[in-house]
């Protein structure tokens, strides 16, 4: 079994409440399970209006499959127009770990 793991640490454009920082990163989160049946939610930054972070969780009995579906997600995010891609952290849990 393998775990593999993305945070996105994204600046948000022309956003000015909380309320319209949702409206941006809702969309994202929702097109990630959509599209790769991953686990994907906010998960830090959430009293700041221009900033937002994304982490992601995906499992996978194959380790080439779970570098693709990786892959995708964050070709997917850093494609979005409406944010700024700052930084990707990712995480890779294989059998040998301990």
């Amino acid at each position: 079994m393998y775990v593999g793991t993305l945070s996105f640490d994204l600046l948000l454009g022309d956003v000015h409440s909380l309320k319209e920082k949702r409206s941006v990163v809702r969309p994202i989160v929702a097109e990630l399970q959509r599209k790769y049946a991953v686990s994907a939610a906010e998960v830090d930054h959430q009293g700041l209006h221009r900033r937002a972070c994304i982490g992601l969780a995906v499992v996978s009995g194959d380790a080439e499959h779970l570098t693709d579906v990786l892959d995708r997600c964050e070709r997917l995010v850093a494609a979005r127009p409406e944010v700024e891609l700052l930084s990707v952290r990712r995480r890779f849990h294989g059998e040998d770990d301990d």
